[in-house]
């Protein structure tokens, strides 16, 4: 029983004496513990800008929605989807036969017109050598006048309305406005289309804008040559590009104000109708700003450590801080550091508040 005590003793002695080792703290555990070197970076002032982000849509000005301008059967698809076609190329044919018949009859009218044009213009001609000669009066020669005149007015009109017709003709064959990619066509040989039918696209994905609706709230902010960076779905920067157009009208649905901003990316980036984030800067000032590495999150805060001296000696020592955006690879911080302080950029995983540290830089 002796024995028991003795141990029971010694022992609740030795976890007195760790318990209270534990308790202090990193920075206060002894001069056994060794620095950790680190590389720090001093926080300085860099211009950050002042932006909001919106959705913008691209688009191109040169992009044409096809449709028939006349009713029919379509008999003929020549293009596929993808495919690059020139200016003029032919990609539908609708069945013209009636308008063939149409054209034909027209030809044959303005035929039959020209003859008796022709047929008038001599009988003028030859009346007037009559009248001129005494052989008859002013009335005869008044009437072949009047219809030479009647002939050549009918004439005009048949040649009129056999042009018109060989347009509408034309308009069976849907060609391509200008040189570019055709789009999807979700239409099939044997279906009857209507001027209300989609038959395709045609994009041409050069001379982009990015369409942007800004709040009206910012209305007295918004000018031409505001900078304008275009971001993809993970932030990464798209182009940098400036406002060009600003609309007079505010739009009755978004309530917001139409900017454009032109778009000199190629394809590889950025295609007709495609919607990406349009970070539009108001303006700049001086902030601090660290480097992205030396950030770390928990539960949805952000920390950075600060070499702090004390006694000669440096302490990692964590502090939360409220970041901005990003620029390039650093963040704004609105608050939580000041001017000269030494964040450390390395090791930052390995790092406790308390810890002794000693910066390299």
């Amino acid at each position: 029983m002796r024995t028991f005590a003795v141990t029971a003793a010694t022992l609740l002695s030795f976890v007195g004496i760790s318990l209270s080792g534990c308790a202090k703290p990193a920075a206060q555990q002894g001069p056994s513990m060794r620095a950790m070197p680190v590389k720090t970076l001093p926080v300085t002032m860099s211009p950050v800008p002042l932006s909001d982000e919106y959705v913008a849509t691209i688009k191109s000005r040169h992009s044409a929605t096809l449709n028939p301008q006349v009713d029919g059967t379509l008999t003929r698809i020549l293009a596929h989807s993808g495919d690059k076609e020139k200016a003029g190329q032919v990609l539908m044919e609708i069945d013209p036969i009636k308008q063939v018949s149409t054209v034909e009859a027209q030809r044959a009218t303005e035929a039959q017109k020209r003859a008796l044009y022709q047929y008038n213009e001599t009988e003028l001609d030859r009346q007037k050598k009559l009248h001129d000669a005494g052989i008859i009066s002013q009335s005869l020669l008044d009437q072949a006048e009047q219809a030479y005149q009647n002939s050549k007015a009918d004439y005009g009109s048949a040649t009129a309305a056999r042009m018109t017709q060989e347009r509408q003709l034309s308009y069976y064959r849907v060609t391509a406005p200008f040189a570019g990619v055709v789009g999807d066509i979700p239409v099939h040989v044997g279906d009857y289309v209507s001027p209300s039918t989609l038959l395709t696209t045609v994009d041409e994905n050069r001379d982009l804008e990015a369409y942007i609706y800004i709040p009206t709230e910012r209305v007295s902010q918004i000018r031409k040559g505001l900078g304008v960076d275009l971001l993809d779905t993970s932030g990464n920067l798209l182009e940098h590009t400036t406002i060009s157009f600003l609309s007079p009208q505010v739009d009755n649905q978004l309530q917001g104000i139409l900017a454009k901003a032109p778009v000199h990316s190629g394809l590889a980036l950025l295609r007709n109708a495609q919607l990406v984030k349009a970070r539009v800067i108001w303006s700049t000032k001086p902030a601090p700003v660290v480097p992205v590495l030396a950030v770390t999150r928990l539960g949805g805060q952000a920390f950075v450590f600060v070499a702090t001296e004390q006694e000669g000696k440096f302490f990692a020592r964590q502090r939360a801080v409220k970041l901005g955006d990003t620029i390039g690879n650093t963040y704004a911080v609105q608050d939580g550091l000041n001017i000269g302080d030494k964040v450390i950029v390395s090791g930052t995983q390995f790092l406790v508040d308390g810890v002794p540290v000693q910066p390299l830089g």
